[in-house]
């Protein structure tokens, strides 16, 4: 429901009393399910940076342990801006790079192999991703993915993916997430730890995870925060400027991938108002006039949001039970 006229500042937030909220609540679930500490995996963006900051100020940061995931195409940014958010924090890191697991699964082999389908000379030295964006903004076009390939001499090939090719990519790279979160749980049986996930509230409601995977959790502190808030927050907790400036990316393939063009089709400044706009039930013409989108734009996010919802309802439920 409306509470107000629609414009930017309805995502301000008081960041000391969400901070004194949310780490009453990581206390908490520790003495109800009797545990000594956290783990949280850290790539060393601003979601899982803020995570781990608001476990070590719940806890103390010798009863917090960052893990530190990386693999062969993680981006070289990732272990450096994870070193900064650990320092600050002074929490115990491990390092455990999941290279030789993919390996061991022959993800890296089907994932070439995929790929080599629409690119053939696809293989050492080049680096692809898939993308999203490219239809999403226009109202008379169908959404679809792509993949986009990078030659070793830079030169860029782009092809439209079918559904097949489409989900054997996302099954194969869907490895990487839940390996991880069987790391996560390694360790947190191993130190009798919860399992602090990193979600905001755009990746949660709209189902930017991987079941059983970065979607699995013990608590998630920042799920119910828009990203913008997530970014107030780690302006307040101090976190190293670094991080705050660093554009969201997913960090799952060899090329840089931005977050809006693989799943939000908009940059999250505007996608955190869109979805504060069609959950309380805001016209797109109001929201329009705020985020600086025509009309049809907004109406066509509305419409790709309520999608993803219904397609989030299979990664957010439990497994269905007889009796």
């Amino acid at each position: 429901m409306k509470y107000k006229q629609f414009s930017c500042d309805l995502l301000d937030l008081d960041c000391r009393a969400e901070t004194e909220k949310i780490v009453q609540i990581l206390a908490q679930s520790l003495r109800t399910f009797k545990r000594k500490g956290f783990v949280v995996g850290v790539s060393g963006g601003i979601d899982s940076s803020v995570t781990l900051a608001l476990c070590a100020k719940a806890h103390g940061s010798d009863r917090v342990l960052a893990l530190q995931m990386p693999e062969r195409h993680s981006s070289a940014d990732s272990l450096h801006l994870s070193d900064l958010a650990i320092n600050h924090c002074s929490v115990k890191n491990i390092r455990h790079d999941i290279s030789a697991t993919l390996e061991a699964l022959e993800f890296y082999r089907h994932y070439d192999e995929i790929v080599q389908t629409l690119v053939p000379n696809y293989g050492d030295g080049w680096k692809s991703k898939i993308v999203f964006r490219d239809a999403m903004l226009a109202a008379d076009r169908l959404p679809y993915f792509s993949i986009v390939a990078q030659s070793p001499q830079g030169i860029i090939i782009k092809h439209r993916l079918n559904y097949k090719s489409y989900l054997e990519i996302i099954s194969a790279t869907n490895f990487k997430q839940r390996i991880r979160a069987m790391l996560e749980y390694y360790y947190a049986d191993r130190n009798n730890f919860l399992v602090a996930g990193t979600p905001n509230r755009l990746e949660h409601d709209l189902g930017f995870f991987v079941k059983q995977g970065d979607g699995a959790a013990d608590i998630k502190p920042i799920a119910h925060l828009y990203k913008s808030q997530v970014y107030q927050l780690a302006k307040y907790l101090d976190l190293p400027k670094e991080i705050r400036e660093q554009v969201p990316t997913t960090d799952t393939y060899s090329l840089a991938q931005g977050q809006d063009e693989f799943f939000f089709t908009l940059p999250h400044e505007k996608m955190d108002l869109c979805l504060l706009g069609q959950i309380n039930g805001y016209a797109p013409s109001e929201v329009a006039r705020a985020v600086g989108l025509t009309t049809d734009i907004v109406s066509n996010v509305y419409k790709d949001i309520e999608a993803k919802k219904q397609a989030a309802r299979y990664l957010h439920a439990q497994a269905i039970m007889v009796q």
